[in-house]
């Protein structure tokens, strides 16, 4: 007998993989569950656009390849996805407007990777604007709500963004795994905020090639996941040079979930000076001092060490990630595909265009943008900018000369509720500080639920590593996890709601 749904929809990626192998189940029964989860879901809004009838036709062809003993890696697992990553005849719409009825004709190059692995797609996820974003607020298409609430308080909390959606969805059980993007934390922070597992990987590592642009020096595809191992299972999936993307790097692709198991002997964890903050939570400082001490237990040996320029990396992305973005969304004019608004001449309907098809956050990063590339100004902002950039991961290499990853908080705070700090643009912005440095260096970094705040909400720990050493950084990964022993729900899933 096939088990209940709420059993199916509360497996991991490697326990349905499993049950599949055994033949406890069908693919089309998992992907079922998951449908009628994501359906129960709806008022969380992690979805923009639902796939079921799409989801059942792979399932299907899934189970029939199974029997021809065509069995893939990720055959028959239901996922979610980030809608900045095109996909063939379903509506991606990058959380904006302005991307009204824009179906793409091609397959993003990572999602094309994961229907080769035998993966099910359960639907497109909702997300910030373009990518711009650290709450899931900016979405045209609504809000995203976390699974989830405050004991006693059933105030409507963010999931982090801008992959909100996925992380929501991952977290909620309407999927065992989701995809989304990077570009200065939107999957680490999404993923300490809803408490599950979120993995950046080394820029190069995915392939960018029909993933909607924001940051592109930045920007990187990576797996949201309940586990550790659900998230090498993954990245091992996505991951692989690709001929269409320039920044894709031609470097083999090891067994992530192979580096998995034992413990942190013989490793060197740096503990960076710099990221202890004016102003962080007691509960924040508590809980990285517990995530040292697990680590030394495991056998690690903890290092001080120092990113002298670590206080300069905000203000330097907050030039870098607008410039690129103002480049990129030069594209959305009105003329080739998504809104139109007309006007009297071409110069008002691309203004007409751009003015009701962004919203409020993406013409703030575009007009940012815009001012610190124009003349007289890209020596004294831009170029300056790069310049840090190029110091940031100058430190980051130097201190990899001496330890083999580095331990750091995720977040500076747990989740706050829908409609806090949304008139802050620089309180928005710091929800970033922590993970913003890795990106600016490329590095690969992920986000381990740790623990839960005095208040009952998730908190994470953020290892980084050496580029193109995600295996150190899932096998360090690993031995947290197996210290910290998460295992809360959301009153969402926990029959809170």
């Amino acid at each position: 007998m096939a088990p209940a749904a709420s059993e199916l929809t509360d497996l991991t990626i490697a326990g349905a993989r499993a049950a599949l192998a055994k033949g406890e189940m069908s693919a089309r029964e998992l992907t079922e569950a998951q449908i009628a989860a994501v359906e129960a879901a709806r008022p969380l809004n992690a979805f923009i656009t639902e796939t079921p009838e799409k989801a059942l036709m792979m399932a299907e062809a899934s189970d029939a390849r199974r029997r021809a003993g065509e069995v893939r890696p990720l055959e028959g697992i239901p996922l979610a996805i980030k809608d900045l990553f095109c996909t063939e005849g379903v509506p991606t719409t990058a959380g904006s407007h302005i991307l009204d009825g824009f179906t793409p004709p091609y397959e993003s190059s990572v999602t094309a990777k994961l229907w080769e692995s035998g993966a099910v797609m359960l639907g497109k996820t909702n997300l910030d604007e373009f990518a711009m974003g650290s709450s899931n607020m900016t979405s045209y298409f609504g809000a995203v709500e976390s699974p989830w609430r405050r004991p006693g308080d059933d105030r409507p909390l963010v999931p982090g963004g801008s992959s909100g959606g996925s992380a929501a969805a991952v977290a909620a059980r309407c999927a065992p795994g989701a995809i989304g993007t990077d570009t200065g934390g939107s999957i680490r922070q999404p993923a300490a905020f809803c408490g599950i597992v979120g993995m950046k990987p080394t820029y190069g590592r995915c392939s960018r090639w029909g993933v909607v642009a924001f940051a592109s020096s930045l920007d990187q595809p990576g797996p949201l996941t309940r586990t550790v191992r659900d998230a090498a299972i993954l990245l091992g999936a996505m991951a692989g040079h690709d001929p269409k993307d320039s920044t894709s790097v031609d470097t083999p692709v090891p067994d992530y979930e192979a580096a998995l198991g034992g413990d942190a002997r013989g490793l060197k964890i740096g503990i960076p000076r710099e990221y202890r903050l004016d102003g962080t939570p007691p509960e924040i400082e508590a809980l990285w001092r517990q995530g040292i001490e697990w680590l030394k237990h495991a056998g690690a040996e903890i290092r001080d060490i120092s990113l002298p320029h670590t206080s300069y990396a905000l203000p330097a992305y907050y030039i870098i990630a607008p410039a690129e973005a103002s480049s990129n969304l030069a594209r959305y004019d009105g003329v080739r595909y998504g809104l139109r608004v007309p006007g009297a001449d071409l110069t008002e309907m691309y203004e007409n265009t751009r003015g009701q098809g962004f919203g409020a956050e993406v013409k703030r990063r575009v007009l940012i943008g815009t001012y610190v590339l124009s003349a007289g100004y890209y020596d004294a902002y831009y170029n300056k900018a790069r310049r840090v950039r190029s110091l940031i991961l100058r430190d980051f290499t130097d201190a990899f000369e001496e330890v083999d990853a580095i331990l750091t908080p995720t977040a500076p705070s747990e989740a706050f509720a829908v409609g806090e700090k949304m008139d802050d643009p620089i309180a928005m912005y710091l929800n970033d500080v922590f993970t913003v440095p890795a990106s600016l260096a490329g590095l690969p970094g992920i986000s381990v639920p740790a623990g839960l705040s005095a208040s009952g909400l998730p908190l994470g720990l953020q290892l980084i590593g050496r580029a193109f050493d995600e295996e150190t950084v899932l096998k360090v990964a690993g031995v947290l996890e197996e210290a910290a022993g998460f295992d809360a729900k959301p009153q969402f899933v926990a029959g809170g709601r």
